[in-house]
């Protein structure tokens, strides 16, 4: 982070908020904190952004504002605890975690292509495995963790590298409501950086799903990543 221009979206609280403080701490240049709400922070480093990732006049507002950017980080999330059967919340849900993921990250693409940055989508372990608490979340976060690898796939010959955070339950006001151990935003946000750093495609930043790194990065699904990876389209066969 020392030196970079940073975009978080969701900042106002939770991982977001942690992650705007995160990498201030590691020296980031410039710090855009997205939020659909007016934000004030004391940091000078700090430009607020009025962004609702739904809303694509705020999008392109917030493009015309960033000058450079180093890393994007795709944090900006809705959880509803809706019912399988309510399609309204899977509809609520797609549209904030999937295709809000999706319109930042487009336009957001040519600044990234000119610094060979980074986009970091911060997902779930529900991207995984679905969870029968909210599951339309999970399949909200299951689409986005196939957008993460169908961007790193597409993207890697512009230089930029995309990761996918896939935490446990976190301690924000989206986590479950019942008694179940929950990491803190601000270790989170850390291992989520500490990951990128690292080059770590996958980050697994909390107790819960730390034990999944190693069967994952070295398993079977990993690997037919990488083997569809090489499928990506030449401008010849387009």
């Amino acid at each position: 982070m020392e030196g970079k221009a940073v975009l978080v979206t969701g900042a106002n609280r939770g991982i977001g908020q942690a992650l705007v403080e995160e990498a201030l701490k590691r020296g980031a240049k410039r710090v855009y904190a997205g939020t659909r709400q007016p934000l004030a922070h004391p940091d000078e480093r700090v430009t607020p952004l009025t962004l609702d990732v739904t809303d694509a006049t705020q999008i392109r507002a917030a493009v015309e504002r960033v000058e450079y950017l180093d890393v994007l980080i795709n944090n900006a999330g809705i959880g509803l605890y809706a019912d399988l059967s309510d399609r309204a919340a899977l509809q609520q849900h797609l549209a904030v975690n999937l295709f809000g993921s999706y319109d930042v990250t487009q336009a957001f693409v040519p600044l990234l292509s000119r610094s060979r940055g980074a986009i970091v989508n911060v997902l779930s372990l529900a991207s995984l495995a679905s969870l029968p608490l909210d599951p339309t979340y999970a399949i909200s976060k299951a689409a986005a963790f196939s957008l993460t690898q169908a961007l790193r796939a597409a993207l890697a010959e512009r230089g930029i590298d995309v990761f996918a955070a896939l935490p446990g339950p976190v301690d924000t006001d989206m986590a479950p409501t019942f008694d179940i151990p929950k990491a803190s935003p601000r270790s989170v946000a850390r291992a989520i950086l500490d990951g990128v750093e690292n080059g770590d495609e996958e980050i697994f930043p909390d107790p819960m799903s730390e034990p999944l790194a190693d069967g994952w990065r070295s398993g079977v699904l990993k690997e037919f990543e990488r083997q569809m990876a090489a499928f990506v389209p030449t401008a010849s066969s387009q």
